[in-house]
């Protein structure tokens, strides 16, 4: 007996091959990305979604920020007490400059001081000094015309000789620059009527101490006719207040005041009331 035929049905190109792969399946993917950044831990996790056949699911990061450790704290302790100790030697140079610069000034303020001193004491040793040779000077005139006058004053006591008014204006020259000083009567400090005195008492004539008396000696002369060697006086006559010796040239000399002391001046700034003639 013969067995059946199966018959054999042709397929196209196209039919379905079912595949010998795995079929899919829904599956969760993860990824994870772990690095070690300053002692502490940064995560970052990418997680995929599950997908079908057509769409997948958003991706989820996460990232943890450092962590501080231990020894980061001790270097910001260690960087902050760094800062303090630098501010804090700036602020003390900065003390110890501010200290100098004091210090320099106060120094060259004294210098200046000092220099000054010694300048002023400089030149009170040479207005000292030429004081001295003034003085000097005057002493070996006096001497000079003391001599004179005696030599004079042996010769004739009654009348002074030829050239005496020349020797009461010398002497009264000499004496230009010493001090007035009320009462006083030599030999370096005069009030008027003792520096007339004295004057005309080198030449042997005596006349009374006070300008009061010393008006009313002499001869009366007008003072249109005043000539060199007159006793000028201030005031009335026998009541005058003041007495100087005309020296020629519009001038005269006196001992003036405490201001000006013994002065040679014009006769136009300060006109006299009278005059007397005692040479």
């Amino acid at each position: 007996m013969k067995e059946p035929l199966v018959p054999v049905i042709p397929m196209s190109h196209t039919a379905h091959i079912r595949s010998h792969r795995k079929p899919r399946r829904s599956a969760t993917s993860s990824i994870a990305l772990r690095a070690g950044v300053a002692g502490g831990v940064l995560s970052m996790a990418a997680a995929g979604a599950s997908a079908s056949a057509n769409a997948a699911e958003p991706v989820t990061q996460t990232i943890e920020l450092p962590t501080l450790t231990a020894d980061m704290s001790a270097q910001v302790a260690q960087s902050a007490a760094a800062t303090q100790q630098a501010a804090a030697n700036y602020e003390l140079r900065a003390e110890r400059d501010a200290a100098a610069a004091k210090a320099a000034a106060e120094a060259k303020k004294d210098l200046a001081a000092a220099k000054k001193k010694a300048e002023a004491k400089k030149e009170a040793a040479e207005a000292a000094r030429k004081a001295a040779a003034e003085r000097a000077n005057r002493s070996t005139e006096r001497a000079t015309l003391s001599a004179s006058a005696s030599a004079s004053a042996s010769t004739s006591t009654s009348a002074p000789a030829s050239g005496s008014v020349a020797t009461v204006i010398a002497f009264l020259k000499a004496q230009v620059g010493d001090a007035y000083v009320m009462g006083a009567t030599g030999p370096n400090a005069w009030d008027c009527s003792s520096l007339v005195q004295a004057a005309y008492k080198q030449v042997g004539v005596d006349l009374p101490r006070v300008s009061q008396d010393q008006s009313m000696s002499g001869t009366d002369v007008p003072l249109s006719s005043v000539q060199v060697g007159d006793i000028l006086y201030w005031g009335g006559k026998g009541s005058a207040y003041h007495v100087g010796v005309y020296i020629g040239n519009g001038q005269y000399l006196d001992a003036a005041n405490p201001s000006k002391g013994v002065v040679i001046q014009d006769l136009s700034g300060y006109p006299a009331s009278g005059a007397v003639r005692v040479l």
